[in-house]
């Protein structure tokens, strides 16, 4: 039963503010109440127009970062509870908020972005459940009583930064005794409640802290700080000196020519200032209302020299639980799964985004499309999914066509490439609609998520079958197709080798076919026998249109085939084949470095994989040559670039406007590790049964991966030694294996720990 609010929404009556290019102020709003008798158990109720830090009692309340949070607030707007019970004393007691622009009204998107998205004031929402020992009950709210200062946080934005200034801070400020006779006012902002719910997603925290590993000068004489690691979060400042000297701390991914590279930051100052005080026991900072990506910071106007001890990283992302891990024999195979992670760490804040630094950081659906294989596997990211997927469909419902939008919060944005106005239908983006619920099923079990999207998955298959119209082909117009495909210049990322026709086709085959399976789930006959039929139709148009005969595609390129054979859309075992062996040879063609973008790079090694092919896959995965993964990694990556080249092969930084350091899509290649290198898959939704299938290769002689699924921890590690394979396995109770080991007939294993051996043969003779 949704919750019956008492409280208003409060903000300042009157607040100064800078122009609109520039971040604005936090606000600082505070109340008093009595406690009458003893406490049993008081609950604290909160959110806010803005992003808050609530306090009680000069206590803040809680370890949330940014919160309530990014939501689709028109439609979802989230709140927090928290038990306060231990903050409150006797008597009187105060409480109060910071509370800043955030998602909800700071600068937001490309080209100069846009402010007040969602209204133009910030405020707060709060109310204090108190229930005392005798069993009476007494609401404590936001409302006209309350009053509003200006604070020491003087601006805040997320792509800006934050400027504090300590000088202005008010000691005391949520102390029952402090004097507020000169604060100002608040109104009451009107607001429908309707829209507000509890938070269904794990909240952001600081997650860990991380030393600087150098601090070095740079040739301009700028001061810089290296943490070894691209990350997401900010720093945090120990510093002694005189009042009113402002330290000012700049933040990058990678630098240029030894100095800070902040170009691929576009309109993202990521600039933090502090203000001291004087204080002259020294003084702590970390800001509030901020988040950057960065690798390195640029120090300016320390007082005195800094010392390492000084500067702090402080890393920040949603509070997701790690359920998947992997390694190998191979370091730099290593190397690139652990970029894999940090990318998703630094780009699951909230919202899955497309990365974390530059004037963007938005929700792009065909980002976590693609990787949320990899994303359910590394992390427990079911509810975080379930949230997004919910704003998802809510923005989609404003669609009088039913197309979700290709980010999700929607905003306005004006993206630098010439998309069509409105919601225009983007293949693999919008199919996120489909795609993501249906990977969560697969990955969790259960159908709630397949019935809570049901009809956003539906609306968006039913929009295509309108727009494609009996030729069941469709994707003229603007794509973004296979997106930063390596062959598409710093100016044209859309420019890829792939139709946009047949990326889109492909991409209605698949979400068709996996709508009536999750129809099939439902228990939606009619539904079911719709979809597969739809599904049916669209591949024999793409086959119409596409295939050749034999299993030749008109379209030969890398990601033609992989899309074909990794959606089905071949599936005459003789076509299957000649498929495998044309994209085997495109692979070679191109000295096995890759050739395929956004869309293309999740299926291609599968794809070999599934037509005999693993030594090719191997070896994709595996080439060290400019574009590679592993190229990334011999460049000091340390989180999966957006393009292939972001840095280029001398050093120097992608000419390109949409250059970032921190992008997981191209990152989707870790579900192949974790399934073919290590062998370790769901053969049925939840993991209810798990596929062994350890595929050896690429010269490794080890390999491991541990999940811990619904049922419990399930482990496949194998080794090579003296032309003998041996695989260890654990399965978790009430589950059981398939083992399918190179060479054997397949076999089954109940829960519990067992070991297998059989000859090792090389990946040729496998095959």
């Amino acid at each position: 039963m949704p919750h019956t609010w008492t409280a208003q929404v409060i903000t300042p009556a009157s607040r100064e503010e800078p122009p609109g290019t520039a971040g604005r102020p936090a606000a600082l709003l505070r109340d008093v109440f009595t406690i009458s008798s003893r406490v049993r158990q008081a609950e604290l109720r909160v959110t806010a127009l803005g992003v808050y830090e609530m306090h009680i009692n000069g206590a803040v309340v809680g370890d949330h970062v940014l919160a309530p949070g990014w939501t689709s607030y028109h439609h979802r707007h989230r709140y927090q509870s928290f038990d306060v019970t231990t903050l409150l004393r006797p008597g009187a007691n105060a409480w109060g908020a910071y509370v800043a622009d955030g998602w909800y009204r700071g600068l937001l998107g490309f080209n100069g972005g846009n402010r007040d998205i969602y209204g133009p004031h910030t405020g707060l929402l709060a109310e204090l459940r108190i229930e005392y020992t005798d069993g009476s009950l007494q609401m404590v709210t936001t409302g006209p009583d309350w009053c509003a200062a200006a604070g020491p946080v003087t601006a805040a934005g997320l792509y800006e930064g934050e400027d504090y200034d300590a000088r202005r801070e008010l000691p005391g400020w949520c102390e029952p005794d402090f004097d507020a006779i000169h604060w100002q006012p608040v109104r009451v902002l009107d607001f429908d409640t309707s829209a507000l719910f509890p938070a269904d997603s794990p909240p952001v925290r600081r997650i860990e802290c991380l030393p600087p590993v150098a601090v070095t000068t740079s040739p301009t004489g700028r001061t810089l700080v290296d943490f070894g690691q691209n990350l997401v979060g900010r720093l945090r400042i120990r510093v002694r000196g005189e009042a009113g000297r402002t330290v000012t701390l700049r933040h990058a991914e990678v630098l240029e020519d030894g100095d800070l590279c902040v170009r691929p930051l576009r309109g993202a100052a990521a600039t933090d200032r502090y203000t001291l005080r004087g204080d002259t026991d020294g003084e702590q900072w970390e800001p509030r209302f901020t988040f950057h990506g960065f690798r390195y910071a640029e120090i300016d106007n320390w007082p005195g020299e800094l010392a390492p001890g000084d500067v702090t990283a402080v890393v920040l992302h949603s509070d997701l639980r790690r359920t998947g891990w992997f390694e190998s024999s191979d370091p730099s195979l290593n190397r690139l799964h652990e970029n894999v992670v940090w990318g998703m760490r630094g780009n699951f804040l909230d919202v899955p985004t497309d990365c974390p630094q530059r004037d963007e950081r938005l929700g792009w659906s065909g980002d976590i499309q693609v990787f949320a294989p990899t994303a359910t596997f590394l992390y427990d990211t079911q509810h975080f999914l379930r949230s997004w997927l919910s704003d998802l469909a809510a923005d989609q419902s404003d669609d009088p066509d039913g197309i979700p939008p290709v980010i999700s919060p929607a905003i306005p944005v004006n993206v630098p490439v010439p998309m069509p106005p409105g919601n225009p239908a983007m293949a693999g983006w919008c199919d996120a609609a489909v795609i993501v619920p249906w990977v969560l099923h697969e990955r969790y079990g259960g159908t709630q998520v397949l019935r809570a999207q049901y009809p956003s998955m539906r609306a968006w298959v039913d929009a295509v079958d309108r727009i494609a119209g009996p030729g069941r082909v469709w994707g003229e117009g603007f794509q973004f197709g296979d997106w930063l495909d390596p062959t598409a210049s710093p100016t044209d990322p859309g420019g890829a080798k792939t139709s946009s026709q047949l990326v889109a086709t492909a991409y209605f085959a698949r979400s068709a076919r996996l709508l009536a399976r999750s129809a099939e789930v439902l228990g939606e006959k009619d539904d079911a026998a719709r979809y597969h039929a739809l599904a049916d139709a669209v591949q024999q148009a793409f086959r119409a249109r596409f295939h050749t005969g034999g299993g030749r595609l008109a379209e030969e390129t890398q990601t033609s085939y992989a899309l074909a054979l990794g959606f089905d859309l071949l599936q005459d075992g003789a076509e299957r084949a000649e498929a495998g062996r044309r994209l085997a040879a495109l692979v070679a063609d191109r000295g096995h470095r890759i050739g395929t973008g956004f869309l293309g790079t999740p299926l291609v090694c599968d794809a070999l994989t599934a037509t005999g092919h693993t030594d090719a896959a191997y070896r994709l995965l595996l080439e060290r040559s400019y574009p590679s993964w592993l190229h990334q990694v011999d460049m000091g990556a340390t989180t999966i670039w957006e393009r292939w080249d972001s840095l280029l092969p001398d050093g120097s930084v992608n000419p390109g406007e949409m250059t970032s350091f921190n992008h997981y899509a191209l990152g989707a290649i870790a579900d192949w590790l974790h399934r073919t290198v290590a062998g370790l898959a769901p053969a049925a939704p939840g993991y209810r049964r798990l596929l062994v299938r350890p595929r050896p290769g690429g010269g490794l002689t080890w390999a491991k991966a541990t999940h811990d699924t619904p049922y419990g921890r399930a482990e496949v590690a194998w080794r090579l030694q003296e032309e003998r394979l041996t695989v260890n396995v654990t399965v978790p109770p009430g589950v059981e294996a398939t083992i399918d080991l190179p060479g054997d007939e397949p076999t089954r294993a109940g829960p519990g720990t067992h070991t297998f051996h059989t000859p090792h043969r090389t990946t040729e003779e496998q095959q």
